[in-house]
């Protein structure tokens, strides 16, 4: 198989899952990188389709053992026409479940054949400082290993004419069913005393769900809880304080702090 180029398409809204493929893409060594991020507002207006000489890193982050709706929506707008991809799932250090074969079967859909899968991890959403959840993931071991998986993927598919079957992938089907939204959607607020209204918080939202004027306004039902924003304010004004984010990042932090490690397929 002869790839002259590589695409990234992702969902990323801290920009995780983009430095996974990117360091993946690197271990390739291809000297063509195209970019499709599927993570600002507009993306649902994006439609990216793969042609014969090029293949396709797809990643996605993990809620809750499954893609984010959100991403599954977006990235229903790529087309393979059979040509050879690599998929990725990132996670918060729990556990992945089916989000990979989620995104197996997604790509498969689509019109792509996965050739490869890995699931790494990121820090979490919810860590925070004074409970920290695999923070600073992905690390220099964790860089390290996804461009060793690129480098595997090239001398495995890149000179090779044999025929190309599917990865196998961990997951289950039925996916993990979704939780139910509650009623008062969790949201990050923002501490008016230390806000400057830079907007900075409301240009990383993937889903336009914050707007700034006199004051920093969140629509709660639009919010996924990726809290990009607290991590682009530079002020630190943009916190997640309600109770129910608070309890599962204690439970998180308590009972899934060891490190876990990336997996290939």
């Amino acid at each position: 198989m002869n790839i002259d180029a590589v695409n990234l398409v992702y969902f990323s809204p801290t920009h995780t899952t983009r430095r996974v493929l990117e360091s993946i893409a690197q271990g390739m060594g291809v000297q063509t990188v195209r970019h499709f991020d599927m993570t600002p507002p507009d993306a649902p207006n994006q439609m990216f389709e793969a042609d014969s000489d090029t293949l396709t890193l797809i990643g996605a982050p993990v809620y809750a053992g499954r893609l984010p709706a959100v991403a599954v929506r977006r990235l229903q707008r790529v087309l393979g026409n059979d040509t050879p991809a690599v998929i990725v799932v990132v996670y918060g250090n729990r556990a992945y479940e089916d989000a990979l074969l989620e995104l197996k079967d997604m790509t498969m859909a689509r019109g792509f054949i996965p050739i490869a899968g890995a699931a790494f991890i990121g820090e979490h959403s919810y860590s925070t400082a004074a409970m920290p959840i695999a923070p600073g993931r992905p690390d220099a071991e964790d860089i390290a290993q996804a461009v060793a998986f690129g480098q595997q993927i090239r001398e495995t598919w890149m000179e090779t004419t044999r025929e190309i079957i599917p990865v196998d992938v961990p997951g289950a089907f039925p996916y993990r069913e979704r939780k139910p939204a509650p009623e008062t959607p969790p949201t990050p607020i923002t501490i008016a005393d230390l806000c400057t209204l830079c907007g900075d918080c409301a240009a990383v939202c993937p889903t336009a769900a914050i707007t700034v004027n006199d004051t920093v306004i969140t629509k709660a039902a639009v919010c996924i809880q990726c809290c990009a924003c607290t991590r682009a304010c530079p002020t630190g004004a943009r916190v997640m304080e309600d109770p129910r984010v608070l309890r599962t990042a204690a439970w998180l932090y308590e009972n899934h702090s060891a490190r876990q490690e990336p997996q290939v397929f």
